[in-house]
């Protein structure tokens, strides 16, 4: 019994017990974040159009949200691209979405209300430029387009702003000199297969499922690009986001005859803004990082989501929430 005791080990006994109650609470402070409770409510995540990457990403992403983040729910809406996914975050229509760096830099550049709003999340993984024509075709460079009718995406997508970009810098107009057809990925197989195009730009992750299956019924071929880039790099503002890749052999196996194909790559982006809840978006930053292998099964790009490389978000800082996921999972 502690009144048994000498007086000097009692003292001894009580400073004890005050030290480990206090150590005690610590833990608990620390294991147990008292005050902050798990985020909640529905939130909407604009994609893309429907047989692209970014559709099947947020589909997919959708049933991880619902296993971590129980309280949340998210509402997928198909969008032309990443230019109209911006326009949404700003206009209050989303609050999460993926974009291309070039569209984000290209939104700045032209001055676009409530820009200054943006904030990155997570680079995830890189969008490979193709130029797909029938393996008949004439075409052998971004150069040869002059006077076809090419498919270059829509209007709010980014497929249109690197199209642009890739024409420039072959020297052709992209309104005078080729027969501009404004479509996305979920028709342009079928118009280049039925023959009412020439060619079509897209800009996606490795594979994309439309030009993968349309090579598998109909014998098509991809246009190198890569000799492109000293001159979209000489041009100031979005150009300088595209770097030189390669897209593997066997990325497209019917397309490509064993032969690796020199082409443009530009950065992905989650993308949410500065008015989204500090918890909602670390939590989503979580399960997006968390996610990787299991989504990468069914959506390869998606494996090239990397912890080592998704802080860096260039043109967009990092907002608050996807800050502290990063600071608690620093080595």
């Amino acid at each position: 019994m502690l009144h048994a005791l000498p007086r000097f080990s009692r003292r001894r006994a009580l400073q004890g017990s005050v030290a480990a109650l206090v150590v005690t609470g610590l833990l608990l402070w620390w294991l147990l974040p008292i005050g902050e409770a798990p985020p909640r409510g529905k939130v909407t995540f604009s994609t893309g159009v429907t047989t692209g990457v970014y559709q099947r990403y947020g589909e997919l992403l959708d049933k991880e949200v619902a296993r971590d983040l129980p309280d949340v729910a998210m509402e997928l809406r198909s969008s032309e691209g990443s230019r109209q996914n911006l326009a949404r975050l700003v206009n209050g229509e989303a609050d999460f979405t993926i974009a291309t760096a070039d569209a984000v830099a290209q939104y700045f550049r032209d001055g676009l209300p409530e820009g200054y709003r943006l904030r990155g999340c997570a680079r995830l993984y890189d969008d490979y430029v193709q130029l797909v024509v029938p393996k008949r075709s004439t075409v052998r460079s971004a150069a040869d387009l002059r006077n076809k009718r090419v498919a270059v995406g829509q209007d709010g997508s980014g497929v249109r702003l690197v199209s642009n970009q890739l024409l420039e810098a072959a020297g052709l107009d992209p309104e005078q000199d080729i027969t501009p057809v404004s479509i996305g990925i979920d028709t342009m197989p079928q118009r280049l297969e039925n023959g009412t195009i020439d060619a079509f730009f897209w800009s996606g992750g490795l594979p994309t499922a439309a030009v993968r299956d349309l090579s598998k019924r109909f014998d098509i071929r991809l246009v190198p690009l890569g000799d492109l880039v000293d001159e979209l790099h000489a041009e100031p503002g979005p150009s300088r986001y595209y770097r030189s890749a390669v897209m593997p052999a066997d990325a497209y196996r019917e397309a490509q005859d064993g032969k690796a194909v020199p082409t443009v790559a530009v950065a992905n982006l989650l993308v949410t803004t500065d008015t989204v809840d500090a918890r909602l978006t670390e939590g989503l930053t979580r399960t997006v990082i968390g996610s990787r292998d299991s989504i990468g099964k069914q959506v390869h790009a998606a494996q090239l989501v990397d912890l080592r490389t998704a802080i860096y978000t260039d043109p967009l800082e990092l907002h608050e929430g996807a800050q502290r996921y990063y600071r608690s999972v620093k080595p």
